[in-house]
């Protein structure tokens, strides 16, 4: 094991410490019942039960111990692929979401002056129901949509009431996710991501993506197993992320201008003649377009773009192939590929194309492209679903390039500010915060004729609606099977590990059966959650006592092999050049697109991330995990040392921040692990909803200080595109 690298025994140690503080620092409420009951007499009743999490979107196979009835421990599902016996500290903390006392516990309605009162279920969906059928008759079913971030339940339900309605307007969180890099991959290798064989892997490029930073656990132990293994691990990043003590290498990087190394190094392959020759002739579509253009992409050229030596920009590309195919670029989820850039899109296409070049796809050690299971088709009528909407969803005609199973919704946004969507439906998603533009959510809102937020607490969405209803956590629902891909194949379950705490909230089928009764479309949910999870796990041959016993199972052996994979793309290989990408108005050859915003002498490019304990806006107003960003000030804003010296900035200094969106004051954190003319600010703080008191104007929020805009083609909201100016602020 080289001297640089942590050994994964130390590191997991780490994150058992993590998790035991997120638990050491628990609700007031659990911990003193925990206390008593530690030393009561009388007998007690032990049960456990298997879950998913939902701290983040990998949503990991956990088993929860209740002791009378109250939660007691959470343990990683040890057949869970994602988990393998282990939950991240962010999993343990989301535990006390159960036992918040700022829970939304009824139905609330908002009155004339911006307050809300309670009201009860059949008043809700009365009048929900009546309002949705008033925009449906004057304005017709496509001026409503439905904006969720995908859990198990909700995005089923979520399309099967819009359509139900008549709508095909469904938009999931994407845009401010991962878009670009679905979309890209979709039409590059007809698949929304792909997987890296780290347990065989002498080199893998990461292009600013983290493990260390956004947990799942199989992952990180992969990463530290291969860094004992001597895999060379390359970070790409202007900031030493939490992932670097797997790296051999730190390669700082210009924001937003990883397509320019990607395609130098792409120029390295090529013009050193360093390419796998019998892949790219059978098994690609459009290579002579690509290499043709890739001779102006010299290392030379892109120095200047990315402040990266050509000489380093030459030794990646010269290692990579000596360690072809055994060696690939990591496949990323948001950082610069999902939906920061004006050439996220590229980037992603890119990153594919290199590893189209090494000749790894499906190779030992290399870019694996695996199965994914899926439900049957069920027989039984009660299933059936709603004819397919006439119109087409908002957002379709301007973004052709976009995930067909996401869309946009930076379009629904864009699209109530025109006055065209009067109705909107939000399912644990939060876009006034944690989406775009809050200030234009704010105004858009205010076009409308009806907003509907689904969620467990009063988010700043929930803040704006016209109705709130709340949804019990989802440790006291039973949800729809979750779908595993990989070299294995599995499904896995939320079974109800708590009764229900508030008997005024309700579970996701509840609520839609609700809304869809009171707005004349009930004859499509005629039917619980549990029957559905039932109908799906038959046709793969699982029951449901299976289900709610082990919470995971795994489902017959797809049998993985090595070899180059089935490219599932409109050419039926893998795409160098896209000819719907052309269609779209863009260059159908994978190329150079700049970044839309460089800053100006004074200013400081801004990047975005996740910690390893917080999701975004869902997890900030959690006791444990707010005290713990609270002990270790992790709200603060990264700023390099070279530039601190210059503005005469130490840490725990406060700065304002500005932006032609924004200004807002935050402390510094001054370091030597940041390039010098950037900064880095956390995504999960600066909220604005006062009854989330410990989360409320904590911090400041990135999504404040972006303007609204998208990606041209899929409509990815461009999230670090701007730039701003630090300076300190005098005491």
């Amino acid at each position: 094991m080289r001297e640089t690298t942590v050994s994964r025994r130390t590191f997991l140690k780490g994150s058992a410490a993590t998790a035991a503080l997120a638990c050491a620092a628990g609700s007031i409420s659990l911990g003193s019942w925990q206390a008593e009951r530690a030393v009561a007499d009388e007998p007690s009743a032990t049960k456990t039960a298997p879950s998913l999490c939902n701290g983040c979107s990998s949503k990991c196979g956990l088993v929860a111990t209740t002791v009378d009835g109250q939660l007691w421990t959470l343990r990683g599902n040890e057949g869970h692929p994602y988990a393998k016996g282990r939950i991240c500290g962010r999993g343990h903390g989301l535990a006390q979401m159960a036992y918040s006392d700022e829970r939304v516990t009824q139905p609330m309605r908002r009155k004339d002056d911006g307050s809300f009162e309670p009201i009860d279920w059949d008043t809700a969906f009365k009048e929900i129901g009546e309002k949705t059928k008033a925009i449906i008759e004057k304005n017709g079913p496509e001026s409503l949509a439905i904006i969720q971030d995908p859990r198990p339940s909700g995005k089923q339900y979520s399309a099967r009431f819009m359509n139900a309605l008549g709508s095909a307007n469904v938009y999931a969180h994407s845009s401010s996710c991962n878009l670009s890099k679905e979309s890209a991959y979709q039409l590059t290798i007809g698949a929304t991501g792909f997987s890296n064989d780290f347990a065989n892997a002498k080199m893998v490029l990461f292009i600013g993506r983290s493990y260390g930073d956004g947990i799942r656990p199989s992952s990180v132990q992969s990463l530290a197993d291969a860094a004992e293994n001597g895999t060379r691990i390359v970070i790409v990043d202007p900031r030493l992320n939490n992932s670097g003590i797997f790296a051999s290498d730190w390669v700082p990087i210009n924001p937003g201008t990883d397509l320019a190394l990607l395609l130098a190094m792409a120029n390295v392959l090529i013009e050193e003649d360093l390419y796998d020759h019998d892949f790219v002739e059978q098994n690609t579509y459009g290579f002579d377009e690509f290499a043709a253009q890739t001779k102006e992409y010299t290392p030379t050229w892109a120095e200047k773009i990315t402040d990266i030596p050509a000489a380093t920009i030459e030794e990646l590309a010269r290692a990579m192939a000596k360690a072809a195919p055994a060696a690939s670029v990591e496949s990323g989820w948001r950082a610069v590929i999902g939906c920061s850039y004006n050439n996220s899109f590229d980037t992603a296409r890119a990153i594919a194309a290199i590893n189209a070049l090494l000749g790894s796809w499906g190779a030992k050690g290399g870019a694996l492209l695996t199965s994914s299971p899926k439900a049957g088709a069920i027989e039984d009528a009660r299933f059936k679903a709603p004819a397919k909407p006439e119109a087409k969803r908002v957002g379709d005609a301007e973004y052709p390039l976009a995930l067909a199973s996401a869309g946009t919704n930076v379009a629904a946004l864009q699209a109530a500010l025109n006055g065209e969507m009067k109705g909107l439906f939000f399912y644990n998603s939060n876009a006034a915060k944690g989406y775009a533009q809050p200030k234009k959510w704010t105004e858009a809102f205010e076009k409308t004729d009806l907003v509907v937020t689904i969620d467990v607490q009063m988010s700043e969405t929930a803040l704006q609606s016209d109705y709130v209803l709340p949804e019990v956590t989802y440790l006291e629902r039973l949800e729809l099977p979750e779908f595993v891909g990989g070299k294995k194949h599995f499904v896995g379950m939320r079974t109800v590990v708590l009764d229900k705490i508030h008997p005024e909230t309700k579970t996701c089928d509840e609520i839609f059966n609700g809304l869809a009764e009171a707005c004349g479309v009930g004859e499509y949910f005629q039917f619980t959650a549990e029957d559905w999870a039932e109908a799906q796990l038959a046709t793969v041959g699982v029951t449901l006592d299976q289900m709610k016993k082990d919470g995971v199972i795994e489902l017959p052996d797809p049998n993985f092999q090595y070899g180059v994979p089935t490219f599932k793309t409109t050419s039926g290989k893998f795409e160098f050049k896209t000819d719907k990408v052309g269609d779209a108005g863009l260059n159908p050859v994978i190329g150079w697109v700049p970044r839309k915003v460089t800053p100006k002498d004074g200013e400081f490019s801004i990047i975005g991330g996740k910690q390893g304990i917080h999701s975004h806006t869902m997890t900030q107003n959690i006791e444990a995990l707010n005290a713990i960003s609270r002990e270790y000030h992790m709200e603060r804003l990264w700023m390099a040392a070279k530039d601190a010296e210059q503005l005469g900035v130490q840490t725990g200094d406060t700065v304002e921040v500005a932006s032609s969106e924004h200004t807002g004051q935050v402390e510094v954190r001054v370091t030597q692990r940041l390039k010098p003319g950037v900064v880095f600010l956390p995504t999960h703080y600066g909220g604005d909803s006062p009854t989330q008191t410990r989360a409320y104007q904590y911090g400041i929020s990135l999504n404040d200080f972006i303007p609204l805009d998208a990606e041209p083609g899929v409509g990815s909201m461009m999230s670090q595109e701007v730039a701003v100016t630090v300076k300190k602020v005098e005491a």
